[in-house]
């Protein structure tokens, strides 16, 4: 009788092979039987299928069971609390571990497992209690799944903090240092109320809905104590928090000495500091990547990014309405700018491309 692997569980396997995550089987079966699958779904190291059996690992002391739980990937003839003892020897040499289970005697392990998940379709009620998951269709596929769809959750969180806060950085000093140095100010606080509320949400609310990079399922997992401000994350705020101080200041310092118009300055100084922040938006998403993969007739997990699109053209359209509508010239204090100004304020915001592919060289956005 043969009962051959799905399909689905061999891509999986793969999948979490290549993301860095190591797949190992623990069975009741025969150690043969448990080899020969292991072999057809690719569930190897260092090319080889190194199995133990249950009463192999009741003569390793915890030093030897660590190394063997370590090197082997199949673990046959398995007594319950031999499940635990492997998932315990795991977290001895700091991996991090989920274990999946349906019987009473899994428990133990499930509940020890950094991740434990329960078969919710064949699982007993003991198991699904001791474990922090459920896996409702009982199938190995959906955890990987699970890990792509949670790394690029992860990913895209970054990216909003990566785009907002050396954003919103470049405004508040802009104000701060103004104000210590005794000068006017390059910005109006209303007019960073529309910055905050209307041209960063548009930018930055579509960075959520980027969709899954072909990249996700091939970094090793990130490190536990990870921090979300690292040390090369912080420098890149710094890096492009001091181009939008530079922008924000020099425009506005050139076109109030040059027009003598400070609402004109203070719009062009916006207007600039906008077109940076469009070319910065493009360096950590996935359109530009997207388009060129499409020119080259490549097919690509990465189908399109609609939505950092339609964020640009809507900040687009809102600064349009900022700086060239009468009504909201008197209420944000705001001038309309001829064909010349626009072309400065776009060609001010161009070094930011050279910058955010340097910043992306020490803190890869994807």
């Amino acid at each position: 009788m043969i009962d051959p692997p799905r399909p689905a569980a061999i891509k999986a396997v793969q999948a979490c092979q290549s993301a860095g995550i190591q797949v190992k089987m623990i069975t009741g079966d025969h150690v043969v039987t448990a080899q020969a699958i292991a072999r057809r779904i690719g569930l190897k190291k260092n090319k080889q299928v190194l199995a133990f059996t249950g009463s192999e690992l009741a003569k390793m002391n915890q030093q030897e069971l660590a190394t063997a739980v370590e090197d082997g990937v199949v673990f046959a003839r398995v007594a319950p609390e031999q499940k635990l003892r492997l998932v315990e020897a795991l977290q001895s040499r700091g991996e991090i571990v989920a274990m999946t289970g349906d019987g009473v005697n899994d428990a133990p392990a499930l509940k020890q497992a950094d991740i434990g998940i329960a078969m919710g379709i064949t699982g007993t009620e003991v198991a699904k209690e001791a474990a922090d998951m459920l896996l409702t269709d009982d199938n190995f596929a959906s955890i990987a799944a699970a890990v792509e769809e949670g790394r690029n959750v992860y990913k895209n969180l970054l990216n909003a903090m990566r785009f907002i806060l050396p954003v919103n950085d470049g405004e508040s000093m802009t104000i701060l240092i103004s104000v210590l140095l005794e000068r006017q100010l390059p910005i109006l606080s209303l007019q960073v109320l529309w910055l905050n509320m209307l041209n960063s949400i548009t930018m930055t609310v579509p960075l959520a809905f980027e969709p899954k990079s072909q990249e996700v399922m091939k970094q090793p997992p990130r490190p536990v104590n990870e921090a979300l401000l690292s040390g090369d994350r912080i420098k890149r705020i710094l890096a492009i928090s001091l181009y939008n101080w530079t922008v924000i200041f020099g425009v506005f310092e050139w076109a109030r000495q040059t027009t003598g118009n400070i609402d004109l300055a203070r719009t062009m100084a916006i207007q600039a500091l906008v077109a940076g922040r469009i070319f910065y938006l493009l360096s950590i998403s996935q359109l530009l990547p997207s388009i060129a993969a499409k020119f080259r007739n490549q097919t690509s997990s990465i189908s399109s990014a609609p939505a950092i699109a339609a964020g640009i053209v809507g900040a687009v359209i809102l600064q349009i309405i900022f700086s060239q509508t009468s009504f909201i010239n008197n209420i944000f204090s705001t001038a309309p700018l001829n064909l010349n100004q626009w072309l400065i304020c776009l060609g001010t915001g161009l070094p930011m491309i050279a910058i955010a592919a340097s910043v992306n060289r020490f803190d890869p956005p994807n």
